[in-house]
């Protein structure tokens, strides 16, 4: 079991907690293969203070991502946490936004360009019912039409407005951006989301696949809401994934 380090930076017991949470988040991520060099962005809002989120420090790798490093920032990118790291600005641009207008169902989000998403993505279909995770999603997931980096804050209402009332917003020709009121329930969808897209990639690699009826596509979505439940609402898959991350390096608790 790791040691539980004390803060090293001045902040309060709720934003360290937060900070702990994010920074393994990052190291998972590295784990699965989801980091894209120095790229992409894990966000989480500041618990009990408004229009603060924590991010990455622009130009480590998602390895080298602990609680202390991370910057701490406000809606307009500005650095508020007294961090000499910068942020890239493709990250608080769309992020910001997100959290400044989406309220709590925003206070985590996550972008990545893994292959198997992206290639969902710039499919015309997009995500298809094709396997189980797949099924999941259905109906669930908004698509924005790609418009170059996104570093422009006035293409943040196009971004709200293509996502709905979802939390999966599928950038096509780029990537994924997923949110959720938790950085557990982020985690997990992040994980469905990413099995049901390499599934869909390996079975189209194959030729006409089997699609599932939107009638069976209800039951499931209404038997997995019920089963939610059990597994913590991501809880329980995050800190099972962050005891493996901890036994491979723990320096993202400093």
């Amino acid at each position: 079991m790791a040691t539980q380090l004390k803060p090293t930076i001045e902040c309060s017991k709720e934003e360290w907690q937060a900070r702990l949470d994010l920074a393994a988040c990052y190291r998972i991520f590295d784990h699965l293969g989801w980091s894209e060099s120095i790229y992409n962005h894990i966000s989480l809002k500041v618990p009990g203070e408004a229009d603060t989120f924590l991010i990455n420090p622009f130009g480590l790798l998602y390895s080298e991502v602990t609680a202390s490093n991370l910057v701490k920032i406000d809606v307009e990118g500005n650095n508020v946490g007294g961090s000499p790291y910068m942020v890239n600005k493709a990250g608080f641009t769309q992020h910001g936004y997100f959290h400044k207008h989406l309220g709590a169902r925003a206070d985590a989000i996550c972008h990545v360009h893994t292959t198997a998403t992206m290639a969902v993505a710039s499919h015309k279909d997009g995500l298809l019912p094709t396997n189980f995770y797949a099924c999941n999603f259905q109906g669930q997931i908004g698509y924005h039409d790609f418009e170059g980096i996104t570093v422009r804050a006035e293409e943040g209402e196009r971004l709200v407005q293509n996502l709905g009332n979802h939390s999966i917003l599928m950038l096509r020709n780029h990537g994924p951006v997923v949110m959720d009121r938790t950085i557990q329930g982020m985690f997990v969808k992040m994980w469905a989301l990413q099995r049901a897209c390499e599934i869909q990639v390996a079975t189209l690699s194959m030729g006409n696949p089997v699609l599932v009826s939107q009638e069976v596509v209800d039951v499931h979505q209404r038997d997995l809401s019920v089963m939610s439940g059990q597994g913590g609402a991501g809880m329980f898959d995050f800190e099972a994934w962050k005891r493996r991350v901890d036994k491979i390096d723990d320096s993202w608790r400093q």
